[in-house]
């Protein structure tokens, strides 16, 4: 055998074998790509081309050659810039991209982190991060602990390692968010890494959803048959698994009064259903009293203990039993009795319809109606909220942070179609205001109604300008009744009087159409009954943002 035959140097065998290493090396430099490259071609792969963000310094290489099909939606504050990404992945199903600054950055946005978690929000939250070089020396704008700084609200969290690892982390991160329950996860970034090679994300195929256990079903179902008065409780995983159909379809088989739990989050049954039985307060005995008199407790897609004040005595009624289908095995470990079973409640609801049929119980009797609220030379919140009721069509989407207001708003403003109404799970404000910009990013052709009280719009009072911006047909209702109401109302579960003064509460002088004007959206503000149904019919026929604020008792 010849030396050529080897293929050693100097021989034909050995020149081919160099010019296709060299080939080799030359196409790999061509294919290579940047952490920014494998990163934007991951997210267009999962359909998100909208990066909600308040850009940063070390935010900035990420935002290098954006790319035409993408969208970056400008928040003038960290807790915008979530809130607006939490509407708009709750209205999409989708997870949403945020792009949040080192440290102080995700500070600001804590407050909508933690709404974005208790709402069960998918979200990925990236947050730039100094360059690892210069880590070890404490930098300025450095998170010295990124990945602890979010928790727990959220469900994962981490720094990669290196900077190849990004994308992959990033693909993790979205299956993890789209997991149910699901909710927000957080990647923080150096500020180097965007652009060192990478390799393009080979996306897994993951699913998001477990049907619950067959055995489970079966005994719900089971004690749904041997049942004589059965009440369902609902929550807002109905509405974010699709289940509405299968509720109410449930609900009319055993002829069974629905409740809906404390501080939902979603409309998940029609309020205007014959089976319809109003909402559960967040406080136990109250409950209690309202489930009196049912042998069996369904809760569906809810947390159903989810109390605001401490209380005594039992969670259920004497002599009724609990079932629970839920899709968060930690909402399951924390109920006081019964059976739950976890999984996905749309998948549930369809295997307890598969069930044969037993004989249908009689309905129960259907729901007192209140009393229509009457005009006053000041007007009340019931009447402002029912002239709002009979003034929007009933797909248009309300988006509400009035606390106070909340009570009345269930007895006045029924929502009798599925997506059309979302708040905040947390009690913590400055959601809704964004959160209403982000649904109407998400809803092309649809109105949105962010129903907002004075006090929680100066929160995230930016919005108005986000809003403005982007041209989005949203109808600010501004509940101006000068105060915190909602903490003075609270104020006497801990032994103030009525006419005593609650410190902080004030809110005199806020010029709300003037606010507006100043952000770009038209305003008008009403203090006269007569003229408040027009006025908001004006505005909800307008295709760009406004405001109007309603003067109430």
């Amino acid at each position: 055998m010849s030396p050529g035959d080897k293929g050693e140097p100097g021989s034909s065998t050995g020149n081919y074998d160099e010019m296709q290493f060299m080939n080799t090396q030359i196409s790999t430099a061509e294919d290579r790509i940047t952490v920014r490259d494998a990163v934007i071609d991951l997210m267009r792969r999962l359909g998100i081309k909208k990066l909600f963000g308040n850009p940063g310094s070390t935010e900035l290489p990420m935002l290098r050659d954006f790319p035409s099909d993408f969208q970056y939606v400008l928040g003038l504050q960290e807790a915008v810039v979530v809130g607006m990404a939490d509407g708009y992945a709750q209205a999409t199903g989708n997870a949403s991209l945020v792009n949040l600054h080192s440290a102080a950055g995700v500070g600001n946005a804590m407050g909508n982190i933690f709404t974005a978690y208790k709402n069960r929000t998918p979200m990925i939250i990236t947050a730039g991060q100094q360059a690892r070089s210069i880590l070890p020396f404490d930098p300025y704008l450095g998170s010295m602990q990124a990945a602890e700084l979010p928790k727990p609200y959220v469900k994962w969290s981490i720094e990669p390692a290196r900077a190849e690892d990004v994308p992959l982390a990033l693909a993790r991160a979205y299956h993890i968010a789209m997991q149910e329950p699901r909710g927000p996860v957080f990647v923080s970034i150096p500020v180097d890494d965007w652009d060192r090679p990478a390799e393009r994300v080979e996306l897994a195929d993951v699913s998001s959803r477990v049907r619950p256990d067959p055995d489970g079903i079966d005994r719900i179902g089971a004690a749904l048959d041997r049942c004589s008065r059965p009440a369902f409780v609902v929550g807002a995983a109905i509405d974010q698994a699709g289940a509405w159909d299968e509720i109410v379809l449930l609900a009319e088989r055993h002829n069974a009064r629905v409740y809906v739990a404390p501080m939902s989050a979603r409309c998940s049954f029609p309020e205007n259903h014959y089976l319809f039985g109003g909402f559960l307060p967040p406080m136990r005995e109250r409950i209690v009293q309202a489930l009196s008199g049912h042998d069996l407790v369904v809760v569906v897609g809810a947390p159903a203990f989810a109390y605001h004040v401490e209380g005594n005595g039992p969670h259920i009624p004497h002599g009724s039993a609990l079932c629970q289908l839920v899709d968060d095995a930690s909402v399951a470990a924390s109920s006081p009795s019964g059976l739950s079973v976890v999984g996905n409640v749309c998948l549930g609801l369809a295997d307890l319809l598969s069930r044969p049929q037993v004989s249908q119980r009689p309905a129960p009797e259907p729901r007192v109606a209140l009393p229509r609220a009457e005009a006053e030379e000041v007007m009340s919140v019931a009447f402002a909220l029912q002239t709002l009721a009979e003034a929007r069509d009933p797909s248009h989407i309300v988006v509400e942070e009035a606390p106070s207001s909340r009570r009345t708003m269930q007895n006045y403003l029924p929502f009798t179609q599925r997506g059309t109404f979302f708040t905040m799970a947390s009690g913590g404000l400055g959601y809704g205001m964004p959160a209403a910009v982000g649904v109407a990013l998400a809803s092309p052709g649809r109105k949105v109604i962010g129903l907002i009280g004075d006090g929680s719009s100066m929160y995230s009072i930016q919005a108005l300008w986000s809003a403005s911006q982007l041209g989005l047909p949203v109808t600010f209702v501004i509940l101006n009744n000068g105060r915190y109401e909602a903490l003075r109302d609270f104020a006497l579960h801990f032994g103030f009087d009525k006419q005593d003064v609650v410190q902080g509460t004030a809110l005199p002088d806020i010029d709300f159409v003037g606010l507006a004007k100043a952000m770009g959206c038209s305003g008008i503000s009403v203090d006269r009954a007569d003229i408040l149904p027009n006025v908001l019919k004006e505005a909800f026929a307008e295709g760009r943002p406004n405001l109007v604020e309603i003067m109430v008792a």
